[in-house]
């Protein structure tokens, strides 16, 4: 039986609610032009908001589109500030419903869960598969090839339709989810860098996570964001998988397998997931990530640098890495 979200539109964008939402959106934004002159007739813009979204006149605005290097190139789409709070307003009310619902394995995006708790899970997966290093463990990992860019409109407003009742709030979602599309491909994609982007995934990917466990029964699988991965004793058994992971992706959420990102192999040669090499009894820094993070040390040595990546590096066994960027930072501090 499928669980409703129960609140109403209502509740959702009354005056309490967006004054708790500016004071989470604020956050490392208060000198910022656009977050001032908002912040300058603040009740007015509040007001006019709300007053839009009852009477169904809000319309989403664009975005201001800018690269980051991540370390990989990413286009990041800006909403307006007005558009930004309208997102706040929404996720603080639909997370806790839809996190409940996620599977314990989803790690991306999410309170109490993250990268370091994916690798560490990884890690405890491999331990029970390959009975302490006994028995070979395979693992496979998958990509989806332009994870953001390919969310199909149509498929994820029906997804939230069958947990949402409300009309009003499903128009909202509307209006957000179609705020934004991949260049040439009309009701496709989703913007990187809306906070409700991060919640839209994880609910477009839970349909995924629950076929997995469901449906194929898969006991050793963890997904974080579009990078997953499924351990087990048996080779064939995994290969075995990839068509049918690759048709409900293809056939239920229009999504496809990155053909240059599917792997299977031993635990025992390290595999490398989300930015580690991982060996059943320890883990290293991938020697790309090494590199970048020793080039920018030697041109910004500062105590700030320093502690994010040893904060970073206690993770894994970094012990000759640590002492090697410790002696960077002194060497160029002294020069």
């Amino acid at each position: 039986m499928i669980k409703h979200f129960e609140k109403k539109f209502e509740e959702m964008i009354n005056l309490e609610s967006f004054l708790l939402a500016w004071q989470e959106f604020i956050k490392g934004k208060r000198s910022r032009y656009d977050v001032q002159k908002f912040s300058l007739n603040f009740m007015d813009n509040i007001i006019l908001l709300q007053r839009d979204l009852m009477n169904h006149t809000y319309k989403h605005g664009g975005y201001q589109a800018f690269n980051i290097s991540d370390p990989k190139p990413r286009n990041i789409h800006k909403a307006s500030v007005r558009d930004r709070l309208t997102h706040h307003a929404i996720y603080r009310e639909l997370y806790p419903f839809f996190d409940k619902l996620f599977i314990s394995d989803s790690y991306s995006c999410r309170l109490g869960k993250g990268a370091h708790k994916a690798i560490n899970r990884f890690q405890k997966f491999g331990r029970q598969v390959s009975k302490n290093n006994t028995i070979t463990c395979w693992v496979l990992k998958c990509d989806i090839k332009k994870f953001f860019a390919s969310i199909d409109h149509k498929v994820l407003k029906s997804i939230l339709a069958k947990y949402i009742e409300d009309k009003d709030i499903l128009w909202l979602w509307g209006e957000v989810i179609d705020s934004f599309e991949t260049a040439g491909r009309p009701n496709i994609g989703l913007p990187l860098g809306n906070l409700t982007s991060q919640l839209l995934v994880n609910i477009y990917m839970n349909e995924f996570d629950q076929f997995m466990k469901r449906q194929l029964k898969i006991k050793h699988y963890i997904r974080y964001a579009d990078d997953f991965v499924i351990m087990s004793r048996d080779r064939i058994f995994l290969e075995e998988l990839i068509p049918k992971i690759r048709d409900y992706l293809a056939n239920e959420l229009k999504l496809m397998l990155h053909p240059d990102k599917v792997f299977i192999q031993t635990l025992a040669s390290g595999v490398d997931y989300l930015g580690w090499v991982n060996f059943p009894t320890h883990r290293v820094l991938r020697t790309a990530t090494k590199k970048r993070m020793l080039k920018a040390l030697r041109n910004n040595p500062s105590s700030e640098t320093l502690a994010s990546y040893l904060g970073l590096l206690k993770y894994g066994n970094t012990k000759k890495l640590k002492n090697k960027i410790q002696d960077i930072v002194v060497f160029e501090t002294v020069l």
